[in-house]
């Protein structure tokens, strides 16, 4: 099965959109975008030219993807939250895209409706940003976050259930294991 792209949407030149991708009503793909296979962009999703997003990611309405930005593999990207990729905008003195900070969501990170990640920072694997959050830093794999600034608030299974004080999930049985600040899935 093919992309479908509603018709309502924009698609620039040099785009490429995988299998079963679906782009729904008002948005806009610019150029030299990648989207890898099965995602999902809801209404109004705006993808910057550059930007590179995995497969199975789902970005729900309203929703700007700016260049410098990259999406790998299973992210979820909540109800009109932003990303940004200058942290010193002015309108008389753009900086231009070589100036952009890079921003990494990582393999299977959620991030919350009306979230935003300032740009710079890495939201680390399975880690899930609470709706409203401001990301002003680095977000461990696995963490959960929340709070102006986001600050961590406890740790996620990669199902999304709070892990209990031994670090394992009493929703699906994984087990985790905190070594010197990382964790890690035992099993």
């Amino acid at each position: 099965m093919t992309a479908i792209v509603h018709p309502s949407s924009y698609i620039d030149a040099n785009v490429s959109i995988g299998e079963r991708t679906k782009i729904w009503h008002f948005c806009h793909v610019q150029a030299e975008v990648q989207i890898g296979t099965n995602c999902t962009l809801g209404q109004n999703v705006n993808i910057s030219s550059r930007v590179k997003i995995g497969n199975n990611v789902k970005i729900q309405n309203n929703v700007s993807v700016y260049e410098g930005v990259e999406l790998e593999d299973y992210v979820f990207c909540g109800p009109s939250m932003v990303f940004t990729n200058d942290l010193t905008p002015r309108s008389k003195f753009p900086k231009g895209r070589e100036n952009y900070l890079r921003t990494i969501v990582k393999y299977g990170a959620s991030i919350g409706a009306n979230a935003t990640i300032v740009c710079g920072n890495t939201i680390g694997s399975w880690a899930m940003v609470a709706a409203g959050a401001v990301v002003t830093k680095d977000v461990p794999d696995y963490a959960l976050v929340a709070g102006v600034p986001a600050e961590q608030i406890n740790w996620v299974c990669e199902c999304g259930n709070v892990l209990n004080n031994q670090y394992n999930c009493t929703e699906c049985s994984k087990q985790y294991s905190l070594i010197d600040g990382i964790l890690e899935r035992v099993n």
